[in-house]
């Protein structure tokens, strides 16, 4: 009975054993399931944290467009309203008639309603009022009275030549307040008129408005106008004094009539130029490039996440057009900056058949596409030349380029390149479409394209030709075009050559 009592716990025991590993083992297995579990639910508190980011940087990024597209169109609707006044001024040359074409409709356009206009008679030692907007007589007068005790302040500001406004002030100068208590004003801009003859004076504008801060664009938009009117000032004193001289001499009276007209016609010339910048850039320039195009290449680059196809095929086309708008606006930077001087040019020795076979490699595929020859003709008594290689290299791929554009299949561009006394004469010909005789003296101006059928298929700013004269003009040579309809152009310049 021991014996068997003693098997029976021993058989007991072992099967305890057993189902204690066996339960063991359910354990471990269910603990590993669970370890599984917790990790793909870890993957995906991360996945929805990642789109949760990505949606609140989509939100941000919309956010940043509206407010973005906001001011550019404040600042559009500040282009349109500046090309209207400028219109208006331009239509009279009486001096008494500049200041009453600026309405009140015209400074609404501008973010402003209040504005007064002044001039300086120099005879009688005091500033004259010529225009007035959101005042009533009362409140003129004080204005009067102010400026007349503070009249120094006002010519200091015409000699200097100098804007004043609410952001070149500090909050806290003594200045600053007495303006905004005298004019009535929470933000105000102080340009000064400064035409080359006759009585100098001063605009000022100004608005009650808290909601919107005054800006930079803004400031810009009046100095503008201020450059305008004392242009107009200039041309309604001169057409004056011719006027007069009419009663003095026939003769003197035809010359100086010749000259007005003249002077009237560049001044509708750039006045035309200016409007179509605006209306260029205005209509350019709505895309916001800077958050656009930063936002666009994380998205595109899928940092934050995969995107759907259609999505990331719309951040391309953003991508695309942004680096349209940037170059066009590099090419405005860089005419703006040569004509100004400030572009520092690093002139070196440089061999003209090392650039222009850089260059027809550059454009080899545009070529090869259109089955066109390419020949270089360079003279072996041709020196190096002395400028920015790669300035010059630009010269060459914008003349290259149109070139191309304008050559049908099967054509052929040569490059040739001759010494004529102390310079390089470089002639590139083509035997494409030709050039109207009454567009070649406005080839090289800015924003002017040919009306042909080939612009009117491709895009293009008018730029580059401009940009092209500016730099060759900056190493001291010069540039020219022959050309004739359907039988091809030679675009030629010079370069000052190493002695």
């Amino acid at each position: 009975m021991m014996s068997g009592s003693f098997s029976f716990t021993e058989i007991l025991g072992t099967g305890a054993v057993l189902a204690v590993v066996s339960l063991l083992l359910v354990l471990w297995e269910r603990a590993e399931k669970i370890k599984n579990l917790q990790k793909a639910v870890d993957n995906l508190k991360r996945s929805l944290d990642e789109m949760d980011e990505q949606a609140k940087l989509i939100v941000r990024t919309d956010m940043e467009l509206n407010k973005t597209q906001e001011e550019l169109d404040k600042k559009v609707a500040g282009l349109y309203a500046l090309q209207k006044l400028t219109r208006a001024i331009s239509t009279t040359l009486e001096e008494s008639l500049i200041f009453r074409m600026v309405e009140p409709g015209h400074l609404e356009g501008l973010n402003f309603e209040k504005a007064c206009g002044f001039l300086w008679n120099e005879k009688e030692k005091k500033f004259v009022l010529y225009l007035t907007i959101g005042y009533s007589e009362d409140e003129t007068r004080i204005i009067r009275s102010s400026i007349e005790q503070d009249k120094n302040i006002y010519l200091d500001l015409i000699k200097n030549g100098k804007t004043l406004s609410s952001i070149s002030q500090p909050k806290d100068d003594a200045a600053l307040k007495r303006i905004t208590d005298i004019f009535d004003v929470a933000y105000f801009v102080i340009c000064p008129i400064l035409p080359k003859e006759g009585n100098k004076g001063f605009l000022f504008v100004g608005t009650l408005n808290t909601d919107t801060s005054l800006t930079e664009g803004d400031e810009e938009l009046i100095t503008i106008l201020v450059n305008q009117l004392g242009q107009a000032l200039e041309n309604a004193r001169l057409f004056e004094k011719i006027w007069q001289s009419q009663q003095e001499l026939e003769k003197k009276v035809e010359e100086r009539t010749r000259a007005l007209t003249f002077a009237l016609e560049e001044v509708r010339a750039i006045s035309k130029r200016k409007t179509d910048f605006i209306s260029a850039v205005s209509h350019e320039l709505r895309t916001p490039l800077t958050s656009i195009k930063g936002y666009a290449a994380i998205l595109t680059a899928e940092k934050l996440g995969v995107l759907p196809p259609a999505a990331k095929e719309r951040l391309e086309k953003i991508n695309i057009h942004s680096d349209e708008l940037v170059h066009m606006v590099n090419d405005l930077l860089d005419i703006a900056r040569i004509e100004a001087g400030k572009t520092i040019m690093k002139i070196e020795d440089q061999d003209l058949r090392h650039i222009i076979a850089n260059v027809a490699d550059l454009i080899a595929i545009q070529c090869k596409n259109k089955n066109i020859d390419l020949l270089a003709d360079i003279g072996e008594d041709v020196p190096l030349v002395l400028a920015d290689r790669s300035q010059l290299e630009r010269v060459f791929i914008n003349l290259l380029g149109n070139a191309v554009k304008f050559t049908p299949q099967n054509g052929k561009i040569t490059i040739q390149a001759r010494l004529k006394e102390k310079t390089v004469e470089v002639d590139i010909s083509d035997n494409g479409i030709g050039i109207p005789e009454e567009s070649l003296t406005k080839l090289f101006q800015e924003f002017y394209r040919v009306d042909n059928a080939v612009n009117q298929e491709v895009k293009g700013t008018g730029l580059g030709l401009s940009l092209v004269k500016h730099i060759v003009e900056a190493h001291r040579g010069k540039i020219w075009v022959e050309s004739f309809p359907n039988k091809g152009s030679t675009f030629s310049f010079t370069l000052p050559a190493k002695e």
